[in-house]
């Protein structure tokens, strides 16, 4: 069986978008393309929601997402439990996102980051697996929304 990754952009990550699905369709995945279309103006929530609700659903098992930045647009995808989206810089950001927070959604800014950092980054994040271990509670706290503990110090704020 293969692998669905869905793939969604606003206007300022389109172009970005489109070289990743490319490079995607190329590795053998199926690739479920969440818009947007083209460089017109468009609210980048609306596909970090999108992204949500497949990844919610089952209709992918993971996500990339781009816009200007990469801030934005995982900000919306991360307001559901069942996503975990990192905006990476590099390698090693990809790499961790999967090993220590089990990252189900990749987020790129195109403004941000050169073209071929970013495939590397998506091979990085899509070879690497969650380690597990320690990480595992940490990771099921994201999922289950907490009040902030009480403690002393500066933390607490």
């Amino acid at each position: 069986m293969t692998k669905t990754i869905a793939i969604a952009s606003d206007h300022a990550g389109y172009n970005l978008k489109e070289t990743l699905k490319a490079d995607l369709v190329d590795a053998g995945y199926d690739v479920l393309d969440l818009g947007t279309d083209g460089l017109d103006s468009v609210d980048y929530p609306d596909f970090g929601y999108a992204m949500a609700a497949v990844i919610r659903d089952g209709r992918a098992e993971s996500g990339v997402l781009c816009c200007g930045t990469g801030i934005g647009i995982s900000m919306a995808a991360n307001r559901y439990a069942e996503v975990r989206a990192a905006n990476v810089h590099d390698a090693l950001s990809a790499r961790y996102c999967r090993e220590h927070n089990d990252a189900n959604v990749i987020c790129f800014g195109e403004r941000l980051i050169g073209s071929e950092v970013a495939r590397d980054c998506l091979r990085v994040f899509l070879d690497t697996r969650f380690e597990g271990g320690r990480h595992i509670q940490r990771v099921e706290k994201l999922s289950t929304p907490q009040l902030p503990m009480k403690s002393k110090g500066a933390a607490a704020q």
